[in-house]
């Protein structure tokens, strides 16, 4: 019964039980406080039985309501660490992490259409201007989403050490935004990728609109049949798409395809402890197949391909400020995505939005930017150079 769980594993903060009949049960008595209202007596057992699929279950299916989803949630786990009981589980987790990262080719392009195929408009309701689909940087003094994003940007291009006339890689390109921004800003030749029709068809489109057809071309391609090399790779949030299994792969198409003085940049969700699994939740309906890497599983793969790593960097809390402002701008629009797409597909892209942030701040998640060249001499010497204030546009 959640009466045991709540009990049991509430310390911090508090949370308000309140059943269809009006009984009301406290558990805990500081802030924050949040409050679950049951509307669906199967709750207290589906939920108690496999948490971390059933509490997103059962709020898609309407078991289940609060009114501050990002507050339950951050109760929740804040109290709730997520560790796995017992040596048969853990077992059973090295055995199925494999399983649930199969992206052979075929299968990475279902993923992405799954996710990424879902209109258009969807996605501009959300997201900035630019449809960075990706954590935000927040310097002092950023407090917005836009110059969050174009903060982000900027980061990018000064660690790619870009130079005129170059000809850059972007896997995973999303919806074209920063291959744009590079061959305006930087003055470079971007080959941008992604698995996604959709994707495609935004990205070509704003090319077009920007008159940069000649700078920047959209492929439809996968990652491992790029057969040119260029001075620059960079790869934003898409990563996580790998799976560890692939990681030689995609590490070893980094070093294939770069030049031999080039820089490559990697932004990546990470995670902090060990590696872990997907939860099972977003691996279901969010995310199949996505995987979020420790820094072990992939310094080790990068070490294994003779790559050096220049700069890391670990952003910390910005990828929460990011969802916290998505989830803002997805409920200012609620009501139309509900008319366009239902309740339920409301219910779970708001669970998705604040479990993700209520992650980045109790379970670890963070943001590793990871530059990577083959000469180490390819990148200043000091770090001066990714700090220095950037003029107005760049």
């Amino acid at each position: 019964m959640l009466d045991h769980l709540f009990g049991e594993g509430i310390h911090t903060g508090s949370l308000t039980l309140e059943r269809r009949k009006g009984e009301t049960r406290q558990f805990g008595r500081d802030d924050p406080a949040a409050r679950l209202t049951i509307h669906d007596p199967q709750v207290e057992r589906r939920v108690p039985a496999d948490p971390d699929f059933m509490l997103g279950q059962t709020y898609m299916e309407g078991g289940w309501s609060t009114p501050d989803l990002r507050t339950l949630l951050a109760v929740l786990m804040g109290n709730f660490d997520g560790a796995e009981p017992g040596g048969g589980r853990r077992l059973m987790t090295s055995v199925l992490r494999p399983l649930q990262q199969w992206n052979r080719r075929a299968a990475s392009r279902r993923n992405v259409a799954h996710h990424y195929d879902i209109d258009e408009w969807l996605f501009r309701c959300f997201l900035d201007t630019d449809m960075q689909y990706s954590c935000a940087y927040w310097p002092p003094g950023v407090t917005d989403l836009e110059s969050a994003q174009a903060a982000k940007r900027a980061l990018i291009r000064r660690k790619l050490c870009l130079r005129p006339g170059q000809r850059v890689l972007d896997i995973g390109c999303g919806w074209g935004g920063l291959a744009i921004e590079l061959a305006e800003q930087a003055g470079v030749e971007v080959v941008g990728l992604t698995l996604s029709e959709e994707q495609a068809r935004v990205a070509r489109d704003r090319v077009r609109e920007h008159g940069c057809e000649d700078r920047v071309e959209i492929r439809i391609q996968d990652y491992r049949d790029v057969p040119e090399r260029f001075e620059r790779i960079v790869s934003v949030g898409m990563f996580e798409h790998v799976g560890a299994r692939y990681y030689d792969t995609f590490f070893a198409g980094l070093r294939d395809h770069l030049t031999a003085d080039g820089v490559a940049l990697l932004h990546t969700i990470g995670r902090l402890g060990r590696p872990g699994v997907t939860n099972p939740w977003i691996r279901r309906y969010i995310f199949p197949g996505g995987y979020i890497p420790s820094l072990s599983e992939t310094s080790a793969a990068i070490e294994r391909q003779q790559i050096g790593v220049t700069d890391l960097e670990v952003l910390r809390l910005h990828y929460a400020y990011t969802l916290a402002a998505w989830y803002e701008r997805f409920q200012a629009v609620r009501e139309r995505v509900a008319a366009e797409k239902g309740e339920r597909f409301c219910r779970m892209w708001e669970f998705y939005l604040a479990a993700s942030e209520a992650a980045f701040h109790h379970r670890g998640l963070v943001v590793f930017q990871i530059q990577l060249a083959m000469d180490q001499t390819a990148v200043p010497l000091c770090r001066d150079y990714l700090h220095e204030a950037a003029a107005p546009g760049a």
